[in-house]
């Protein structure tokens, strides 16, 4: 078969204007506990889109690890690729996709680094292992299966049960200006609603699909 015969008809549900939550944040949560009761694989798992000042775009999956009305939260190494792309143009954008529910939600926004105190507070909930996974992994540099072994063994017999969390891994919020809820429907005549913010409120619109 090829890729371009291949179809999913989507009518499982609509997306109205009168069924929207007062505000994108209460939407969202709205639709992940949806997507975490249907046991949609990784829902907390979203797209993290970043750009070099020079507009060369990179997207990568990372997991959303805390949200509330000042962003999106997630976790990762400072010093790679999106750490340095961050650094120099913070805007950037989030995209979660539940198939299972014919669903996708855009996010945009400018990101910075959380407080030092939240980061340590989430390291320290981490399994063992994956602490020390943040000290081995020179993330996005070059490196040979073998050494990355090497290191662990290492720095599992190094640093103990309880290492501190290292200054290059931390915590990232995204704050949103941009909300897009879209639904599947039938005939390719899907629903897109969009929150834009504006001053102190938040726009509602539709788009066309």
């Amino acid at each position: 078969m090829s890729v371009a015969d291949i179809r999913h008809k989507y009518e499982k549900f609509e997306l109205l204007e009168s069924s929207l939550a007062a505000n994108p944040f209460d939407q969202f949560s709205l639709w992940l506990d949806e997507a975490l009761k249907a046991n949609v694989t990784e829902a907390t798992a979203m797209t993290l889109a970043t750009a070099t000042p020079e507009g060369r775009p990179s997207a990568r999956i990372v997991l959303l690890k805390g949200f509330d009305a000042q962003g999106m939260v997630f976790f990762t190494n400072y010093l790679s690729r999106k750490g340095h792309e961050l650094a120099n143009n913070p805007n950037a954008s989030l995209l979660f996709f539940w198939p299972a529910l014919e669903r996708q939600v855009r996010i945009e926004g400018v990101i910075e680094k959380i407080p030092a105190a939240e980061s340590d507070q989430y390291f320290k909930s981490r399994p063992l292992e994956s602490r020390i996974g943040a000290w081995v992994s020179p993330q996005s540099q070059p490196i040979s299966r073998d050494e990355l072994e090497a290191r662990t063994a290492a720095l599992t017999a190094s640093l103990g049960d309880n290492p501190a969390r290292p200054e290059h891994w931390g915590g990232y919020r995204l704050s949103p200006s941009y909300f897009e809820f879209w639904q599947g429907r039938p005939s390719r005549l899907h629903d897109r609603l969009v929150f834009q913010r504006e001053n102190t409120h938040w726009a509602l619109r539709r788009l066309a699909p």
